[in-house]
């Protein structure tokens, strides 16, 4: 069950874990560093004797969260404590599922709005339908409560084989309809949006490289080939990272038998490398990979790999710089540990990597900020690049370390599409009014004929100008942006999150820098 409102904040979350997984291994024994060491038996002492002797009721379980935080925190800025509660979010997004009823929602005036039903999930089967008002759960009321989103998450998710009752208003029944469903595994998908671009240019965004991206990416390639796709569009940008083995073999499926993919290096100078096999559905087209300053780890590995073997087109700008394997240690009660063993080099022996301090990890956390300030952002020419980190590929292209990859084509950010924050509020809360309104009769239109319905998109913006009184203070370029938004959300609302990309992508200047190359091949 997903909040649709909040669909920002699950994709930070997403980054934010993805940045922080680069393999996931457990150690053999979760007591491992339990045995015999002094330094562990002060700290299970001491806890002791404050468990059972202070003035105070204290817990000592936040406690030891804070001073297993405070040890990490010295250490570099990707090795990370994960609470239990954070720990099994985690594993959701990485492990490319989650048990639930299978639903997306918008909080619509204080109540819940159904606004997707997720394809295979419970709510399908039950026969819940896009549009519907979850207003009862069990004996939970749902509206009129000022409920925030994750606490009804809490109450609609729940263990497999678990059962809801709900209670549901639909649009033209008399009554409320009871429903009862059977909690399930739900799929997250990763890969969601693919489609053709033209007749031989095909597009595939992946947001994750989670357990089950490999078999999605694999599906959607072999799908757009059937649809005549000779060239491909691979898009990263924001697509935080996640499990390395993933990335080998969806590298793979580009790279001809035998290519380097990866190699790391840990503590004692010990170095594995990552080799691409024989099979690989896509290694003879061209690719272009985007990717920007949220594209990590994984990520970098997949554009670094690509690029050191002289395959495709990187475009976009520097990558984030996440060149350190984590490998995960379990504590026992649903917490974990994930600390960094080694670092990840591209083929050419570049570290992916970016400088930094240890226990400095709010100085590192301003990367961002910075890239704002220098320009790097606006301009090609402000990325900083040492010479004594200069590397060559096969071909002769001239490549540099120093952390991130730096791609081949930079594009600017787009400065020109840029709407005030308090715009964005009004704008979620009349695609989603203008989309329930008219549900029925967009399906019965379809997307197609939506898209090219250019009268219907002027009523639509001229709607929403009378009814967010911005018609006197509004520029006719802004208008346009507006009315290109709104058609893209309102299709995300109706249809699904590929109609919401096939209409947004016109105005994004990567992808019409890509048509542009593709053109003069």
């Amino acid at each position: 069950m997903r909040n649709k409102n909040n669909f920002p904040l699950f994709l930070g979350i997403a980054i934010a874990f993805g940045i922080l997984v680069g393999a996931s291994l457990n150690f053999p024994s979760e007591n491992v560093f339990f045995k015999g060491n002094s330094s562990e038996q002060k700290i299970k002492k001491l806890l002791q004797f404050i468990e059972q002797d202070y003035v105070d009721k204290v817990d000592t379980d936040g406690i030891l969260d804070n001073v297993i935080t405070d040890i990490i925190s010295n250490l570099d800025p990707h090795s990370v404590y994960f609470p239990k509660e954070i720990y099994s979010a985690s594993q959701e997004n990485l492990q490319g599922n989650f048990e639930g009823i299978g639903v997306q929602f918008f909080m619509y005036q204080d109540s819940l709005v159904v606004t997707h039903i997720l394809s295979g999930g419970p709510s399908e089967t039950a026969g819940v339908l896009a549009g519907d008002r979850i207003l009862i759960a069990d004996k939970d009321t749902l509206y009129c409560k000022n409920m925030r989103s994750r606490d009804i998450v809490k109450i609609l998710k729940g263990p497999s084989n678990t059962t809801v009752d709900l209670q549901i208003y639909r649009k033209g029944a008399e009554n409320l309809i009871p429903i009862t469903i059977r909690r399930n595994k739900v799929a997250i998908q990763s890969a969601e949006v693919a489609y053709m671009i033209n007749d031989s240019l095909g597009y595939l965004k992946l947001e994750r490289f989670a357990a089950t991206s490999y078999h999605e990416v694999s599906d959607k390639l072999n799908d757009l080939k059937s649809k005549g796709a000779k060239n491909l569009v691979f898009d990263l940008r924001q697509n935080g990272g996640g499990f390395i083995h993933v990335a080998n073999a969806i590298i793979d499926e580009f790279l001809s038998d035998g290519k380097l993919i990866v190699f790391t290096e840990n503590n004692k100078g010990k170095k594995e490398e990552f080799y691409a096999t024989e099979q690989g559905v896509f290694e003879r087209g061209t690719i272009y990979v985007l990717i920007d300053e949220g594209s990590a780890s994984a990520s970098e590995i997949f554009a670094g790999a690509l690029q050191d073997n002289d395959q495709g087109v990187i475009i976009g700008r520097r990558s984030f710089g996440k060149g350190l394997v984590q490998q995960e240690m379990k504590l026992g009660d649903g917490s974990a540990v994930r600390l960094t063993i080694a670092r990840y080099y591209t083929p050419t022996g570049r570290s992916i990597q970016k400088p930094y301090k240890l226990n400095d990890g709010e100085n590192y956390a301003h990367d961002y900020q910075d890239r704002i300030l220098n320009g790097e952002l606006l301009s090609r020419d402000s990325i900083k690049v040492i010479d004594s980190l200069k590397f060559t590929t096969p071909k002769g292209k001239v490549v540099y370390g120093g952390g991130g990859i730096i791609p081949d084509v930079f594009v600017a950010v787009d400065t020109t599409s840029y709407i005030e924050n308090g715009y964005f509020s009004k704008i979620n809360s009349f695609t989603f009014k203008y989309a329930d309104y008219h549900r029925n009769e967009l399906l019965e239109q379809g997307f197609e004929k939506y898209d090219l319905n250019t009268e219907q998109q002027k009523n639509i913006l001229e709607v929403f100008l009378s009814e967010t009184n911005l018609e006197r203070n509004i520029s006719a370029e802004k208008k346009a942006l507006l009315s290109h938004y709104l058609k893209a959300l309102i299709a995300r609302q109706i249809f699904d999150e590929t109609s919401f990309s096939k209409i947004n992508d016109r105005r994004d200047p990567m992808l019409l820098k890509v048509i542009e190359l593709d053109s003069l091949q």
